[in-house]
């Protein structure tokens, strides 16, 4: 009875989780109807990713350093709530700065849910790496159902439907308030005052740097794959559309992969394979020409995201004092500067090609791998090899 407990919980927080997440996802599946229906420049277009980026990675960090001295929640709902109403009031705004004002609330709404969710999540799943997998499968699953979801409202009634994308805020809010009941003590106790161990600071910065050269490439691709395939297969919004799905969907069953994967190879080993995968990968989808790209845009996404929740467990058992703080770099701060790079993007493929912009992200990966090279796995946390036997590696029901 006991070993069923945290499934519920790790659930609502995975359900919770997807829809929060599609507002990270949403902002990249509007590009191309700011650029169809307000005329962006690719420059401008890619302005809206990083002022959802932006402010998000300047105060992601400092919501984990809050989560770290006390537990907050209360948090999650609001936070759900907060990221899904800036997107859903994007397309009404009337001018340029306003749209980049309510997508970077949107962002602050991200970034204030996810080092608590992260801490919430490696309570409830008791340190496993399956647990935190399946946490951010959810996440993965939102990026996904985004370009879906935009499309089916945006495609139809244009930017002035988006007011109907709040609906997953809604729901998101619910779900995590949902969650943190089932959690009961185990959402309410902060995650440092159990913490065990010596941080290990050049570790975790080294970790965080290949996350960085990972967001760079992920953010960038995200950015303007539409666009890109819709301009190698000569297709419409549905072949652009389909394209970011690929991207997005294939991350999730990364996600997965990952945490079965770790659990039988170790998480420095299996994170190490995946940037050196990704180079190839990368490659071929900004190479190959026709509907062949879809299939580089999978395996794209499978090498970036496999290693996904790794950096998140990781990140806290490097800094096993200070799991809030490392949730919010992992998660947040190296994970969102991604965004920064996107208007220098922008800008390459205005004076040049789109396929021009994207070949610098084949060497991202390459610099990943070398600034893992000497990492050594780290202490998992007490709880998790107490635990590391019990049912719950099966997926949540």
């Amino acid at each position: 009875m006991t070993a069923t407990r945290p499934a519920r919980p790790v659930a609502l927080m995975s359900l919770g989780h997807a829809c929060v997440d599609v507002y990270q996802g949403a902002v990249a599946a509007l590009v191309p109807y700011f650029v169809a229906e307000r005329a962006y420049s690719y420059a401008a277009a890619s302005g809206v990713v990083l002022a959802a980026s932006l402010l998000s990675s300047l105060v992601q960090p400092l919501f984990g350093v809050l989560t770290d001295r006390w537990a907050m929640p209360w948090l999650l709902p609001l936070s759900a709530l907060t990221a899904g109403a800036g997107v859903a009031l994007s397309g009404v705004t009337g001018s340029y700065g306003l749209t980049l004002m309510v997508v970077a609330v949107s962002g602050v709404g991200v970034a204030a849910y996810h080092p608590e969710a992260a801490r919430v999540a490696r309570a409830v799943a008791r340190g496993r790496h399956t647990g935190m997998s399946w946490f951010s499968f959810g996440g993965t699953t939102g990026f996904a159902l985004a370009p879906l979801l935009v499309f089916a409202v945006v495609a139809t009634g244009g930017l002035r439907a988006s007011p109907l994308l709040v609906v997953p805020a809604l729901a998101g809010a619910a779900l995590c308030a949902a969650a943190v009941r089932s959690a009961g003590s185990g959402a309410g106790s902060a995650g440092a005052s159990a913490a065990v161990g010596e941080d290990d600071w050049g570790s975790f910065v080294r970790l965080s740097g290949a996350v960085v050269c990972r967001s760079v490439v992920f953010v960038g691709l995200s950015t303007f794959v539409s666009l890109y395939v819709r301009e190698r297969t000569g297709g419409g919004e549905a072949a652009g559309t389909a394209a970011l799905f690929v991207l997005y969907a294939g991350g999730a069953a990364g996600t997965l992969a990952g945490g079965r994967l770790a659990g039988r190879y170790g998480r420095m080993r299996v994170v190490r394979r995946s940037y050196a995968l990704t180079v190839p990968a990368v490659a071929g989808l900004v190479l190959a020409p026709g509907p062949p790209v879809y299939l580089f845009v999978a395996l794209t996404s499978a090498a970036l995201y496999v290693p996904f929740s790794l950096h998140i467990t990781l990140g806290q058992d490097f800094l096993p004092r200070r799991a809030g703080t490392a949730s919010g770099v992992t998660l947040g701060l190296a994970v969102s500067v991604g965004g920064l790079a996107a208007p220098a993007l922008g800008a390459l493929a205005d004076a040049t090609s789109l396929r021009s912009a994207l070949l610098p992200l084949i060497a991202l990966p390459v610099l990943g791998r070398l600034l893992l090279c000497g990492l050594r796995e780290p202490a998992p946390p007490a709880a998790a090899v107490a635990e590391r036997a019990d049912p719950l590696d099966a997926a949540p029901r």
